[in-house]
């Protein structure tokens, strides 16, 4: 059996006329390429991000040595091991003002546990990654059992763990900072893990750069190659929705919390084994810029929309733009006006890229 081909239309040569097969119109190549990246979430941080290397690159002598470099991707590590799964969490539709104080949390519990148990490191690093999964699961479970907004959950758990880390330290250490537990059986292989560093071309890059790297391309698998990635897109974009066509919001949603509590047990980790003491009182206010890096992504306040790579894209602005001020020598109180500007105009820009690409769609 043979197949025959549809008769030509006369008249219309290569056209787009009343004759015309409409599986034979294709946009152009290029037309293709622009609406792709007119969809993608990240595509006003990257334009950000360029723009704002081009600019300390000019202004700034030493931004652009290897040893400059080095720095960068450390200072954005650290932001970016947070923020990618507060992005993941914001998609979902969320906010978790406790992130930034649940880092010091984790930190403090490891270093108090082994220290006062004078037990191997390793036993405290456990029972800190316990601690730090139960807060996020405490976290989900209070917002999908009441339905209480996110940010009236997560600010209780935020002024409860602000005044655990401080009222504990006190209690137990008799001072606001740990004991040291550099002396301690398997410090040696823990800081290797969580606190380690290499030197590259000139360039010193610590391992929180490959844990950021890791969490970014996890994150990124999770979102767009597996089921739980689409229920993060459905139970942001409308939960009431999403429940309707059996997806598993209370899990989602619980997962995800707990997600940000794995991240804040690496986040933490890092700072006691970098320096063998953890201040109780840190972390208060970096919840904020997890959430703005995440938001500079591309990641919606609504949630439904966003994406890992544009959190860590939005994190590498934060570590150029923090040591961008340094390098170019001016006075580091203008890190926040950067940080202001840079949130309202990666806003306006995503807004404008999404007006972009529903008109193109």
């Amino acid at each position: 059996m043979t197949a025959t081909a549809p008769p030509v239309q006369h008249g219309h040569g290569h056209g787009s006329g009343p004759g015309r097969d409409e599986r034979l119109l294709t946009a152009p190549p290029l037309k293709r390429l622009v609406k792709k990246l007119l969809t993608r979430p990240e595509l006003g941080s990257v334009v950000g991000a360029v723009a704002v290397f081009v600019f300390f690159s000019v202004v700034a002598d030493g931004f652009l040595r290897a040893s400059s470099l080095g720095t960068v991707l450390y200072a954005a590590s650290t932001i970016g091991i947070m923020a990618v799964p507060v992005a993941l969490l914001m998609i979902g539709g969320e906010f978790d003002l406790s992130a930034g104080v649940l880092v010091t949390t984790s930190a403090l519990v490891s270093s108090m546990f082994s220290y006062q148990m004078t037990a191997n490191v390793w036993v405290g690093v456990a029972v800190s990654l316990l601690v730090t999964l139960a807060v996020g699961f405490l976290n989900g479970f209070l917002l999908t059992r009441t339905r209480l907004p996110s940010f009236i959950i997560t600010l209780g758990t935020f002024l409860m763990l602000t005044g655990l880390n401080l009222g504990f330290t006190k209690l137990i250490s008799g001072t606001v900072s740990t004991k040291t537990i550099a002396d301690m059986e398997g410090f040696a292989s823990a800081r290797a893990l969580f606190a380690s560093e290499a030197t590259i071309g000139g360039a010193t890059l610590k391992v929180t750069v490959l844990w950021w790297l890791a969490l970014v391309a996890v994150a990124t698998w999770i979102l767009l190659r597996t089921r739980f990635g689409n229920w993060i897109f459905a139970a942001g974009g409308n939960a009431d929705a999403a429940r309707a066509v059996g997806v598993p919001v209370r899990r989602t949603k619980t997962a995800l919390y707990m997600g940000v509590g794995f991240a804040a047990w690496v986040a933490g980790q890092h700072l006691l084994f970098s320096f063998d003491v953890v201040q109780s009182g840190e972390g208060v206010g970096n919840e904020l810029v997890y959430i703005i890096a995440a938001v500079i992504g591309g990641c919606l306040i609504t949630g439904g929309y966003g994406s890992a790579i544009g959190a860590a894209v939005g994190a590498f602005l934060f570590g150029m733009t923090s040591k961008g001020i340094v390098y170019a020598e001016w006075d580091p109180d203008w890190f926040t006006f950067f940080l202001g500007a840079m949130l309202l105009l990666a806003t306006l820009l995503n807004a404008w890229v999404r007006k972009r690409a529903e008109a193109t769609a």
